[in-house]
């Protein structure tokens, strides 16, 4: 990790193609690399990225004022008529275009760090559903083989064991750079990381050595950003047709998209499925509501994970462990001793007999599997009550589909908030019930409070019940007009129970 380098090694090491560069007689040292301007202080290379609501071209002016020494940039001919400053003349800043500023932010950033994305084995996983939990297990399993690793994920980022924060499902480039660099200062060997189609797109992943990338399934999400499923699909493509040949593409080959990304990458294809023929074939013999059964490539294991979209999880650590070339029977035996990932199909069982399951379920596919799950275990005789919301300022569309899919396989449904960040709650939920139909209205209740919705949906439940919470999970806050208020669904639910 460094403190301080010279502009041009800086650029050298970053490999950034740059259209023009300004001041090229002077070679200022470096003191740290930024985005935003408010971290800019004496010494340092401002990099203006043309963001989603700011453009960082709008703050050189202050960058310049607070002691940039160098500029990174896409429009060089703008500067001076914007910000009065005579880029030509002998200046001690020095100024550097390049076609994308994003692009170039990750590969400085690499750079500035130490490249640390080299030193471990990097592997990314991508995909509407799945994302958390196959990480995080890659996480946990190789640390179970005796590996120091590196997790970066929604849920929480891990340094080995030190639990890091997290803000977004990816972090900026400088964020991941500077955690992987910490991550090999650590010792770190391996480091798993959630890779976001925001993230592929905005190029917050540029500058990573990918080892390898994981597949899971695409289905509606994110399109009040990508506006369409063509532009959704084309972001994850993006993630593997960048793959160097020297690392290993997984997929499912199962999903209807999951071949479209090994059209045109160079790394090694390989794939994994419950239904056709594939490198990491698995069948599940047997489920129950605290595990599985399974064959994986005809060797049994016990799981203590619950329901299909948890095999195809388990299919996906398991084929990223072989192909990182770790035995296959000791992966076996350590995924055997794996348990569920926080808010991720976690259940809480009352004195009386009813489970709660907390669940992140939050599109119309992700409902489907998990209450899929539910009856592949629900007991003869016994009832599914499901509560779930949809997020405010996010894809309306998606709002009746994720009703319908929810009365769909529930006996009871209540619709709640979740996070209306600053949306009007009650709205969301009117959306949410334009999509059911008169007598699918008549199994549903909307309790705006969302405490008290899982209030009502145990007290409804008898012995045999299961309570399904979706659409948080892990999450122990409620957005609500951009403040985080507390709220932890499995601690409401053992309040409850324990009542």
């Amino acid at each position: 990790m460094n403190d301080r380098m010279r502009l041009s090694g800086l650029i050298e090491i970053a490999g950034i193609t740059t259209k023009a560069y300004r001041n090229t007689i002077i070679d200022p040292e470096v003191k740290s690399v930024c985005s935003d301007s408010r971290q800019v202080a004496q010494g340092s290379l401002f990099v203006a990225v043309e963001g989603t609501k700011v453009d960082g071209h709008d703050y050189i002016g202050k960058a310049v004022e607070q002691g940039a020494v160098a500029i990174v940039c896409e429009h060089l001919n703008t500067i001076a008529d914007l910000y009065q400053i005579d880029v030509a003349s002998e200046s001690d800043v020095v100024f550097i275009t390049v076609p994308d500023s994003a692009e170039a932010l990750g590969q400085l950033a690499s750079a500035w760090y130490g490249e640390p994305s080299r030193q471990m084995m990097t592997v990314g996983v991508t995909g509407t559903n799945g994302k958390t939990t196959i990480a995080t297990l890659l996480y946990h399993l190789f640390r179970r083989l005796g590996y120091k690793t590196g997790l970066l994920s929604t849920i929480c980022n891990y340094i080995d064991d030190e639990p890091v924060p997290t803000e977004h499902t990816t972090p900026d480039a400088l964020t991941i750079h500077k955690l992987m660099a910490q991550m090999v200062e650590a010792g770190c060997s391996y480091v798993f990381m959630e890779v976001s189609s925001h993230a592929i797109d905005q190029k917050r992943i540029s500058g990573i050595d990918f080892n390898g990338g994981i597949f899971t399934n695409l289905t509606r999400d994110h399109l009040d950003y990508h506006q369409t499923t063509a532009a959704y699909l084309k972001a994850k493509k993006t993630f593997f047709d960048n793959l160097p040949v020297q690392a290993f593409a997984l997929t499912n080959a199962d999903e209807p998209n999951g071949r479209v990304m090994l059209q045109n990458t160079a790394a090694q294809r390989l794939t994994y499925s419950l239904r056709t023929v594939a490198d990491f074939k698995g069948k599940i013999i047997e489920s129950h509501v605290d595990g599985t059964e399974m064959e994986i490539n005809r060797q049994n294991v016990h799981t203590h994970f619950t329901g299909r979209f948890n095999a195809y999880n388990l299919l996906a650590v398991y084929g990223a462990a072989v192909a990182l070339g770790e035995d296959a029977d000791g992966v076996l035996v350590a995924l055997s001793a794996l348990h569920p990932v926080s808010g991720r199909f976690e259940t809480i069982r009352s004195r009386q007999g009813v489970t709660a399951i907390i669940d992140y379920a939050h599109t119309p596919d992700a409902l489907e599997n998990v209450l899929g799950s539910i009856h592949e275990v629900l007991g003869g005789g016994a009832h599914v009550i499901t509560v779930v919301g949809a997020g405010g300022n996010r894809d309306k569309g998606k709002r009746p589909l994720m009703a319908k899919e929810a009365v769909r396989q529930s006996d009871r449904l209540i619709l709640t908030s979740d996070n209306p960040r600053f949306e009007n709650p009650e709205d969301i939920i009117r959306d949410m019930a334009a999509g059911l139909t008169a007598s699918e209205r008549e199994r549903a209740l909307c309790i705006t409070d969302r405490h008290e919705a899982i209030k009502v949906a145990i007290a409804l439940a008898q012995k045999g019940d299961i309570v399904l919470i979706a659409g948080k999970g892990h999450e122990n806050y409620q957005e609500i007009n951009g403040v985080k208020y507390p709220f932890d669904d499995k601690e409401i639910v053992r309040e409850i129970f324990n009542s």
